[in-house]
């Protein structure tokens, strides 16, 4: 068979087919070759990025084991919280109803400790009332004169021993002897010395030596004994003051009276112008008597005094008494003289003194 001839053509073409092929080919080689190593470097990127990922997820994991961990532990804590919650509320409602007890009591307490205050405040008033009264007490000379009694019935309510000049008058007439009218006559019928043992006048004689022994230390005093006359109880202190701080003037006034013997009538107006002749005068009489006066400043020309008379008496010896000294009566009972107790008390209530009668077995 007879082969075709070659066409330059052809070998032409076929030059420029390889060659276009060729360029296509090293085309699609320089092309992959880029795309080969850029796709390399994003695969190492991505690699890098998941290594890296990996790691925050192997970290994120971690994490979250820790989290849940503590997120375990935090419930534990809110759970213990809770309970220790309702445990500081349980111990706060049993301290409010403590504080609650707590202020009943304390109000109690409160009112308790005014009360107490109050109670203080009280006794310590009548501390110092009983403070005042002992220097009271002290003054007015407890330790003059020692007197003996009964303890509880020592002791005179209202009679005013103050003063810097205090005259003592005793009543020493017949009626002194005692209460009845009988008893009287009987027993000033009889010696000295049973009639200075009479009741009534040791009474009397008791009475007065209780206001000698109570006189304040720093005055001065003076007994005087009064029936018909009226005399000093110490016969050289006529018309003198004692010192009630003297014990020599006071053993000599006690004795003096413890001498005495009742006998004789009353006259209030020769006891109550002493007053007159102690040079000065007194600031304070304490009269001891038993009834209204039997004669004035002259002797009764009658043996029967009425008891119009007997005031009469009464009243002009008050008109004898220099003005502005307080007389206070201690007056004993006496039969059938009924007008005494409101005389003597009208003299108390006139000059500012006072008036009692006191108990048979005072002091």
């Amino acid at each position: 068979m007879k082969r075709r001839p070659i066409s330059p053509f052809s070998l032409s073409f076929l030059d420029i087919m390889f060659c276009g092929f060729g360029a296509v080919v090293l085309l699609v080689l320089i092309l992959n070759k880029n795309t080969v190593e850029t796709r390399n470097e994003v695969f190492a990127d991505l690699r890098s990025e998941v290594v890296r990922m990996e790691s925050e997820a192997i970290v994120g994991r971690e994490n979250m084991v820790e989290a849940r961990n503590s997120l375990e532990a935090t419930e534990k804590e809110i759970v213990l919280m809770q309970g220790e919650a309702e445990r500081v509320q349980q111990s706060m409602l049993e301290i409010e109803a403590g504080l609650t007890d707590l202020d009943r009591e304390t109000t109690a307490s409160i009112e308790h400790i005014n009360k107490l205050k109050s109670d203080l405040q009280g006794l310590d008033k009548k501390s110092r009332e009983l403070s005042d009264e002992q220097k009271a007490m002290a003054k007015q000379g407890s330790k003059v004169h020692k007197f003996s009694g009964d303890g509880n019935r020592q002791y005179l309510t209202g009679l005013k021993l103050s003063g810097k000049r205090i005259l003592i008058l005793v009543d020493a007439s017949a009626s002194m002897l005692d209460e009845t009218i009988v008893n009287i006559i009987r027993l000033r019928n009889m010696q000295d010395d049973r009639k200075q043992v009479a009741e009534k006048w040791q009474r009397a004689k008791g009475t007065a030596e209780w206001l000698i022994s109570n006189l304040p230390e720093t005055s001065k005093f003076q007994l005087y004994l009064f029936n018909t006359e009226s005399r000093a109880a110490l016969s050289s202190s006529q018309g003198r003051w004692l010192s009630a701080d003297q014990p020599e003037d006071v053993a000599g006034a006690v004795k003096g009276l413890r001498l005495a013997v009742p006998q004789a009538g009353t006259s209030l107006y020769r006891a109550l112008n002493t007053a007159t002749l102690l040079k000065p005068k007194p600031d304070n009489i304490l009269l001891i008597t038993d009834g209204l006066p039997t004669q004035g400043r002259k002797k009764p020309t009658r043996s029967k005094v009425s008891s119009e008379r007997r005031l009469i008496h009464f009243s002009e010896a008050i008109k004898n008494l220099p003005s502005g000294i307080p007389v206070n009566t201690i007056l004993l009972p006496m039969e059938g003289d009924a007008y005494a107790a409101a005389a003597f008390w009208k003299l108390a209530v006139d000059t500012n003194g006072s008036f009692l009668t006191p108990a048979r077995d005072w002091p």
